[in-house]
């Protein structure tokens, strides 16, 4: 015990020791530590920006493709044949697998 008495009091303290090893324990080793959980919620909001972006252009070229089907009746039709596989009643549709 000589080696606890060159300690400062202070550092003798149970309750100092116990609130510094807990403090390190969340700051390092446990599962929801400061620097993974940041490194992992950057990467998630990459992901997620990402995604946004995606689904934005996508979105503008659906609205965009939408406006020119209400606009043009002959580009309705194709679309509606090549897309859902529809045909007039005097037609007959041949699928060709490629």
């Amino acid at each position: 015990m000589k080696i606890l008495d060159h300690l400062p009091p202070w550092m003798r303290n149970k309750f100092i020791l116990t609130g510094t090893g807990f403090l390190v324990w969340m700051l390092f080793f446990d599962s929801q530590d400061l620097i993974t959980t940041h490194v992992r919620q950057r990467q998630e909001l990459q992901r997620l920006e990402a995604s946004r972006n995606y689904y934005k252009a996508e979105t503008s070229f659906i609205k965009a493709e939408l406006d020119s089907l209400k606009t043009n009746p002959g580009l309705l039709e194709k679309y509606a044949r090549e897309k859902y596989r529809m045909h007039k009643d005097n037609e007959d549709l041949f699928i060709i697998a490629r």
